[in-house]
């Protein structure tokens, strides 16, 4: 298994952008589907983002098509999120998550790193 490090997460205004990075110290995400999740205070975790192993399909959640953009580079084990015209229900923490592609449910996570958007 894989290590998942989140980072890049801060405090920015609303219109502003940041990018996530996930990241591994050991081992390799090439294998993997790997995927990014939100959870809002109060809230349940939620889907935002996932990118095939290969990194030739995406998708993501509605309320950020247009505006967020997953990417990920095999050889630097490194995910990214690059979120721009961030807005003030955009604020969560931000999970990176993995999966085998033989699988439905992601079994990797980590621990999280948080976004705050304000207006």
């Amino acid at each position: 298994q894989v290590q998942l490090v989140e980072s890049g997460g801060g405090l920015v205004q609303a219109g502003g952008s940041l990018r996530l990075s996930c990241a591994t110290s050991e081992g390799s995400i090439s294998f993997y589907d790997m995927g990014w999740f939100r959870q809002a205070p109060g809230k349940e975790r939620e889907f935002v983002a996932a990118i095939s192993r290969g990194g030739s399909r995406e998708r993501y959640v509605d309320s950020v098509k247009g505006r967020f953009t997953i990417s990920r580079d095999n050889a630097k084990n490194t995910m990214f999120l690059q979120m721009n015209s961030l807005k003030a229900e955009d604020t969560a923490n931000y999970y990176c998550a993995a999966k085998s592609p033989v699988v439905v449910e992601y079994h990797l996570w980590g621990q999280g790193t948080q976004v705050t958007v304000s207006s």
